[in-house]
């Protein structure tokens, strides 16, 4: 099974509210192709959470379709239990979820409910544990309540990751961490869409998903409000202010130093960017000042 996604036309509403209530999702139509990494933002209630839970089939649409490899993952006949051997999901603050008593069970849980046979399991978990950057041999028997969020959060993640995905999907995986938290998993999603995987980020930290992706979808209202690359994004400053949203920070900085004539480009996503370009500033200055011989 290949992992084209289309969303054709989706819309939704929760039932409990009633047939003349409004919609959570409206009209949804996105495509996402195979080994893209790419951000949903969008403000809360939003509607991002919940288009989240469609990819799999953990709720149906009232209207429209997704559609994987051109198949209908709602028509009859469609195995909803291989798909989600291959997209894999993690929710807003996985670590609620942990409950085994050592970090080698809890990332062992899935893919033993996989059926796998136990030498493949224990590949699997060494492989998903480094690739959360913790150490293998430090962490397998620690008890996951005892260790700090941020690793609680790694651990949790490289549960998702030991069912080996094809396509994974965030929702808000930064939430709650500090700075130190927020880069860990920074370099675990670049690591996994390293790897040939497609990356769905879903969150509202701006600072961070322009320094990861160039492709962003906003949501707002339940409906699609955008779809493009982040650099026609930030210029419609209209657009932001619509749907709540302002410049990351970085890009703050970078207009300010520009300003200054400190940089020349208008294109630095992250703070390692803007040091390159500075760094890359002072040398050139440096070169000009030496005397010609």
């Amino acid at each position: 099974m290949r992992l084209n996604l289309q969303i054709q036309n989706l819309s939704f509403r929760f039932s409990s509210f009633g047939s003349f209530s409004e919609p959570v999702l409206n009209d949804i139509n996105l495509n996402i192709e195979e080994g893209e990494f790419l951000a949903l933002v969008g403000p809360s209630g939003s509607g991002k959470t919940t288009l989240m839970q469609h990819l799999t089939g953990l709720l149906k649409p009232d209207a429209g379709q997704i559609r994987v490899d051109n198949q209908d993952i709602f028509a009859k006949g469609f195995s909803l239990t291989e798909l989600r051997k291959k997209i894999g999901l993690v929710f807003q603050f996985p670590e609620t979820q942990l409950f085994e008593d050592s970090v080698y069970k809890d990332v062992a849980f899935g893919p033993r409910n996989l059926g796998l046979p136990e030498n493949e399991v224990a590949v699997r978990v060494e492989e998903a544990i480094e690739n959360v950057r913790l150490d293998f041999e430090k962490f397998k028997n620690r008890i996951p309540f005892h260790l700090s969020e941020g690793e609680k959060r790694r651990v949790a993640i490289a549960g998702v990751l030991a069912l080996q995905p094809e396509f994974l999907v965030l929702d808000e995986p930064t939430a709650g961490l500090d700075y130190s938290g927020v880069q860990a998993v920074a370099d675990i999603l670049k690591h996994y869409h390293s790897m040939g995987r497609t990356v769905l980020l879903i969150s509202h930290n701006i600072d961070l998903v322009t320094s990861l992706v160039d492709r962003m979808v906003v949501i707002s209202d339940g409906k699609i409000r955008f779809d493009g690359h982040k650099k026609e994004l930030f210029q419609n400053q209209k657009l932001l202010q619509s749907v709540g949203l302002s410049i990351p920070r970085t890009l703050a900085l970078v207009n300010s130093l520009k300003q200054k004539g400190w940089v020349k480009s208008s294109e630095l996503y992250s703070i390692n960017d803007i040091k390159r370009e500075l760094d890359q500033g002072i040398l050139a200055k440096h070169i000009l000042a030496q005397p010609q011989t």
